[in-house]
């Protein structure tokens, strides 16, 4: 679903279990959007012990939510993990740094406001790109694309620079 996302959840203190996360993540957020999104819609996670659980898997059942079975320890495939690393970049910047929770849950949702909506969607649209030569490699290695190019791009004044930006994304990521 390009340009769209949902409100940064924060989970207050505690573990992420199955249950935590059918009952903050899935049901008011998942289970809205694969209803704005019908019947195609496909969750992606990361297979977290969490998102396995047999609960979470009864849950997903019961409203018809599919997911995409994952390799384990791709998170590379995965767009949400770049926008992790946009986001925890973002927060290494702020100066003065959070000192306490909630100055860190506080920078979180404004980082996250602020995170080019652009880059989500071209993360999006990359998917099927990045997704081909793990299926045809079975899995195995795939060659490295410097995703990093998404982050610093709008960072950079250089506007030759910025082209050689977009024309790599261009190719690497169909964006």
């Amino acid at each position: 679903m390009l340009d769209g996302r949902t409100p940064l959840h924060v989970f207050e203190r505690g573990t992420v279990t199955g249950v935590r996360y059918r009952d903050e993540i899935l049901e008011p957020y998942v289970r809205l959007s694969r209803g704005a999104v019908g019947p195609e819609f496909i969750l992606m996670d990361d297979n977290a012990r969490p998102h396995r659980a047999l609960l979470v898997d009864e849950f997903l059942e019961s409203e018809d939510i599919r997911w995409m079975e994952w390799p384990a320890r791709s998170p590379d495939l995965n767009p949400i993990e770049h926008v992790w690393d946009a986001l925890g970049r973002a927060i290494a910047t702020r100066n003065p740094p959070p000192r306490t929770i909630q100055e860190m849950k506080t920078a979180l949702l404004n980082e996250w406001d602020q995170l080019p909506q652009e880059m989500i969607n071209c993360l999006i649209s990359s998917m099927k790109s990045r997704c081909k030569p793990c299926i045809s490699v079975r899995g195995d290695h795939t060659p490295y694309y410097p995703i990093f190019l998404f982050i610093l791009q709008p960072l950079f004044h250089n506007f030759r620079l910025q082209r050689v930006l977009r024309t790599i994304m261009r190719v690497y990521y169909n964006c």
